[in-house]
């Protein structure tokens, strides 16, 4: 197994990420249990999921596979999504990210996430309450680091900048759809993270399903 430095971070992960979308609606606990055990033993250490897979049921079963082998593995998940039917249980506001990364965790069974993904653009809420909230996550020690998925190129342009402008949490990668038909993320994404100087990386998750996702580090 090849591994790649996450952005300009340290961390290294494996090429290879196993991403769990079907865990628990369409892979059983076993079955995903499985083929946890079976990525980590051929040295995938990068496993994606979301707070919204299953309604909440990849987590639970992906801490469940991980138990006693945590420190094998980078765990990513998102927040974004409905939760409930409150009005504070989607979004980027603090309020929702605040509950929802301890609702991940209990799930996960685990006292912190590698990385902590925004899962898809909330347009009412402002981008610097967002970040000023994930920075707070990383000081406290409940996320290693940030990241966003499904975002525009200017709105990702936007985020780097308040980040560096007031010191903040900077997004380590990004995660986009991208595929065969899908590839509309050549034409600016690709190109703003070439313009910022850094290494570009592919990564692939694999899952019950072929369902391939683009991971471009910032």
């Amino acid at each position: 197994m090849e591994y790649r430095r996450l952005g300009n971070s340290g961390l290294r992960v494996s090429e290879l990420c196993l991403g769990t979308m079907t865990f628990g609606h369409g892979a059983d606990e076993t079955e995903s249990t499985r083929m946890v055990h079976l990525a980590l033993d051929a040295g995938v250490n990068f496993f994606d999921t979301a707070n919204s897979y299953g309604e909440g049921e990849s987590e639970t079963i992906l801490g469940k596979a991980l138990k006693g082998r945590r420190r094998d593995a980078v765990v990513a998940t998102k927040f974004f999504n409905p939760m409930g039917p409150g009005p504070n249980d989607s979004g980027m506001s603090r309020v929702h990210i605040m509950q929802a990364i301890d609702d991940s965790l209990k799930r996960l069974q685990m006292d912190y996430v590698d990385i902590y993904y925004i899962h898809h653009v909330d347009t009412q809420t402002p981008l610097e309450e967002m970040l000023r909230a994930l920075d707070d996550l990383v000081h406290k020690g409940k996320v290693r680091y940030t990241a966003c998925s499904n975002y525009q190129a200017w709105r990702l342009s936007d985020a780097l900048w308040l980040s560096d402008l007031h010191n903040l949490t900077r997004f380590s990668c990004y995660q986009p759809l991208y595929n065969l038909v899908v590839r509309d993320i050549e034409q600016e994404l690709v190109p703003l993270c070439e313009n910022k100087g850094q290494d570009l990386r592919i990564f692939i998750k694999w899952c019950p399903i072929f369902y391939y996702d683009y991971m471009d580090t910032i």
